[in-house]
């Protein structure tokens, strides 16, 4: 069964897995919330040895998605806060920057590994 680059996409996002095989871990550590090393990735997959660390700023692209993932929840969560449950603009700004605080290694993360997969196919074995 071929499986689809956008299902293939999410399942590396989603799980924390190489792009390229969806076996070896991207990032070492599968906390996000382990502060002094929610940052840290493998440079090469354990299994397929693909490159996490393809060139110099690499990852650069990844702050833009960050910033797009960023503003796709303050949108949601103004909506849910303002719209639905028809509550104050300054209750949303502190819910917004409370939980941005607490979801930035998520975000972090989760851009990298965005940037990642749209330049990396699954390469099914």
């Amino acid at each position: 069964m071929n499986q689809s680059p956008i299902k293939s996409a999410l399942y590396s996002i989603t799980k924390n897995k190489c792009p390229s095989c969806h076996k070896g871990d991207f990032f070492i550590y599968h906390n996000p919330y382990q502060l002094s090393k929610f940052d840290k990735m493998n440079k090469r997959c354990t299994v397929c040895n693909e490159n996490f660390e393809r060139e110099t700023g690499f990852y650069y692209g990844a702050m833009f998605v960050s910033y797009a993932l960023t503003v796709c929840f303050g949108i949601i969560l103004f909506l849910i806060t303002c719209v639905l449950l028809n509550l104050e603009v300054v209750t949303f700004l502190i819910v917004f920057a409370v939980l941005q605080i607490a979801l930035m290694p998520v975000f972090y993360r989760t851009a990298r590994l965005i940037w990642v997969n749209l330049f990396v196919r699954y390469k099914k074995k």
